[in-house]
């Protein structure tokens, strides 16, 4: 089977190889019947290769008889094909000569991919793939085709239509074909390529169609003349195109004259007509005017001059592109009229230009003269409005003499800040038309209006805040019973709570400040002082700030103080021992004289205070009470009442008595707050545990349950022992640091000794 495929190529190449031949010697009017017979004496062959190379090969026997001569033909022949670098390898003369069939198909293969194929070149390829690749490319596009090879991609006929179509489509519908028609396809391909294009048919239909592995040197052959054949169409086809490109390009060129001359026409009447525009322009005198005249310019330069520019530069490179054009078809160069020149169109323009730059220095000095006028204008509005505010400020700090003098002066300046005001707002105009027009320095001030509202607020805060000092001033003059700490103390108080400088407390204020000097209370009992001190108003004034201060510290020595002053000093005890006196450093004389005139206590008592002597308060002063004029005289059991812990804080009716328990009961003592709250803690357990009669004054058990009073005792001692034993700590820990700071003074005198002697 392979050695009847053998001899069918061989049979198919003999065959397609003699019609190649026949085609490249149709010149001379040479046929070949039998290529090996026929090429046998060497003559067929140098026709050939001078056909191919267009050369002569030089003398040769034409006429050969001998067998020497067809050998010397023959040589000469394989000679030249070995000088244009074809390499051949096995050939000889005498196979030639001898007609060896498959030595001379070779060489006749050899001579068609050295003068026919190898000229093909794709992508740097070699001459069969290049040839492969153009194959593929043309018929990439077509779904039914996909050419591989040289070989079976061929058999059905459609990768020659494909061709056909692609390049010629006028002369084959390639989607009306019958893709099942292979023979028929083909052979309409075959002929259409030799009828319209002039391919020769070197492949018969049967050679080729539905055989499994066509000849591939056969088809490679037949296919090469089918690139060469479009490719020279293409070339055809270039050529046509360049003569039509020509033609529009003179259709072109002429086009473009007329462009030209109708363009630069156009430019240079507008430039004439901006330039006598500017000339006859006048300014107003009014900075809107120079400003419009100015953003009319700007927008000229921005937007039109830009248009004007491009253009003149399109309308250079177009004259040039014209005479460029001629100069390629070799044609008569173009010279546009003198008045459409752009030699004229340069001189305009350099006119323009001038014309442009003495726009720009006028628009410029009209601005600069309205400029420093509005910097001069606000100059002089800032410098006097400074010199005010300055004159104002010296006024304040140098006031003297009288309290009502001074208040009349300064209500007086106040008076003057109205006006001030209205000259700032002038300023403000001012200094917006100065920002519309871009000012940002002045040589002729250093202020600015910021600066100025700044003073201005400065000014009206001085002449506020003397105006209150004044009116306080007179205020604390007449409040005689305070001492200048107290009223420093509450002044300083009021002042830090004044947010607003308004000389005058919110409720809210209020309160913290009453906070702040230890005074807390409910929120419906601090509205109610607040509503009283501010006589039903919204805030309180610091005259009844100070006279509120006044009745909650003002010692008025009244019983009611007294009695509660002697409560406090007891920690709430119904007695009062010397220890208790000494704490609240009441001096010793007193202590003795009180020794003296109060009754001793019998009831019951603490047992921190067993085997102290303990005196009854409470009695003291209900005798004191007794001895009193009768409209004076108080209840018997007033006072004792008054010692329910229930009743400890401030009542309504007599803020000044709640206020006085508070201040009484501070102190910065730690130690001594310590054992105050360690002896009250200690009373209250042991009254816890002494019985109903004593716990019920003090605290409230459920239904007289015992065994409440009695947790209730253990919870306070518990209180009672960590509040003495942080008493002792604060006590120990102060005595270290007296003991450390008598060292340093110890150490310190006697450094000062040394540096004495020395």
């Amino acid at each position: 089977m392979a050695f009847a495929d053998q001899q069918r190529w061989i049979t198919v190449q003999q065959k397609t190889f003699t019609k190649w031949l026949n085609a490249k010697l149709i010149q001379r009017d040479l046929e070949v019947k039998d290529i090996v017979q026929d090429m046998s004496d060497g003559v067929l062959l140098i026709h050939l290769l001078e056909c191919l190379s267009n050369e002569s090969l030089g003398r040769y026997a034409s006429k050969p008889k001998l067998r020497v001569q067809k050998f010397e033909n023959a040589n000469l022949a394989l000679d030249f094909i070995r000088s244009r670098g074809v390499q051949m390898t096995n050939i000889g003369a005498e196979d030639i000569v001898d007609g060896n069939r498959k030595i001379v198909l070779g060489l006749i293969w050899t001579l068609i991919l050295r003068f026919t194929i190898s000229d093909i070149n794709q992508e740097g390829m070699s001459a069969k793939e290049g040839l492969l690749l153009w194959c593929q490319r043309k018929t990439a596009c077509y779904d039914e085709v996909e050419v591989r090879d040289f070989s079976a991609s061929w058999n059905d006929g459609l990768a020659f239509c494909a061709l056909l179509d692609i390049h010629r489509p006028d002369l084959i519908d390639f989607d009306s074909l019958d893709k099942s028609d292979h023979k028929g396809n083909m052979q309409l391909a075959f002929d259409l390529a030799s009828e319209e294009i002039g391919i020769p048919k070197l492949l018969d239909v049967e050679d080729v169609a539905d055989v499994a592995k066509p000849d591939e040197r056969s088809l490679m052959t037949y296919i090469a003349y089918w690139f060469h054949a479009f490719s020279q169409m293409e070339k055809v086809e270039n050529a046509g195109r360049r003569v039509e490109k020509f033609v529009n390009s003179m259709q072109g060129v002429w086009e473009m004259q007329s462009t030209y001359e109708k363009r630069i026409a156009e430019l240079l009447k507008k430039i004439n007509a901006q330039r006598d525009e500017w000339s006859q322009s006048t300014f107003e005198g009014t900075y809107a005017d120079a400003k419009a005249q100015a953003a009319d310019f700007s927008k000229y330069k921005r937007g039109q001059k830009r248009d004007w520019v491009a253009e003149k530069s399109d309308l250079a490179t177009l004259l040039g592109n014209i005479k460029t054009k001629l100069g390629t078809y070799r044609l008569r160069p173009y010279e546009p009229p003198a008045h459409l020149s752009l030699n004229k169109l340069e001189d305009d323009w350099t006119s323009l230009s001038q014309k442009e730059m003495g726009r720009a220095q006028l628009i410029n000095e009209t601005i600069r003269d309205i400029k420093n006028a509005l910097r001069k204008s606000f100059a002089d509005k800032a410098n006097d409005f400074a010199m005010a505010l300055k004159t104002m400020q010296m006024a304040i700090s140098g006031l003297d003499g009288d309290l009502e003098d001074q208040l009349h002066h300064v209500r007086k300046l106040s008076s003057n800040l109205a006006p001030l005001d209205r000259y700032l707002e002038t300023i403000l105009d001012v200094e917006t038309k100065c920002i519309e027009a871009n000012i940002e320095e002045n040589d002729f001030t250093t202020y600015s209006y910021d600066e100025l509202a700044y003073e201005l607020t400065l000014v009206k805060s001085s002449v506020q805040k003397k105006l209150a000092f004044l009116e306080n001033q007179m205020v604390a003059r007449n409040m005689t019973n305070l001492t200048p700490i107290q009223l420093e103390e509450f002044e300083s108080v009021f002042r830090h709570f004044d947010r607003d400088d308004s000389n005058a407390l919110q409720e809210l204020e209020f309160s913290a400040a009453l906070a702040s000097l230890g005074l807390v209370f409910s929120e419906d009992e601090m509205h109610d002082y607040f509503w009283e001190t501010s006589g039903g108003k919204d805030e309180v004034t610091f005259e009844q700030f100070i006279r509120f201060m006044v009745d909650v510290t003002e010692d008025q020595n009244t019983a009611e103080q007294v009695f509660q002053s002697f409560r406090e000093v007891a920690d709430g005890k119904p007695y009062v021992t010397e220890m208790d006196l000494r704490h609240s450093l009441v001096p010793d004389e007193v202590i003795e004289q009180l020794n003296g005139i109060m009754p001793a206590h019998t009831g019951p008592d603490m047992s921190a205070d067993r085997g102290m002597p303990q005196y009854d308060y409470i009695a003291f002063m209900e005798k004191m009470l007794n001895n009193q004029k009768e409209s004076e005289q108080v209840p018997s059991g007033v006072l004792q009442d008054r010692t329910n812990v229930g009743e400890s804080g401030p009542r309504k009716d007599g803020k000044a008595n709640a206020f006085v328990s508070g201040l009484a009961s501070l102190t910065v003592d730690l130690s001594k707050l310590g054992v105050r709250f360690g002896m009250v803690d200690s009373l209250i357990a042991f009254a816890s545990l002494a019985g109903p009669p004593l716990a019920g004054a003090l605290i409230q058990i459920d239904n007289g349950g015992y065994l409440k009073a009695q947790i209730w005792a253990g919870v306070v001692t518990m209180c009672a022992s960590l509040f003495l034993c942080g008493a002792k700590w604060t006590q120990v820990k102060s005595d270290a640091s007296r003991s450390r700071a008598r060292e340093r003074e110890a150490t310190s005198n006697s450094v000062e000794a040394v540096q004495v002697e020395r």
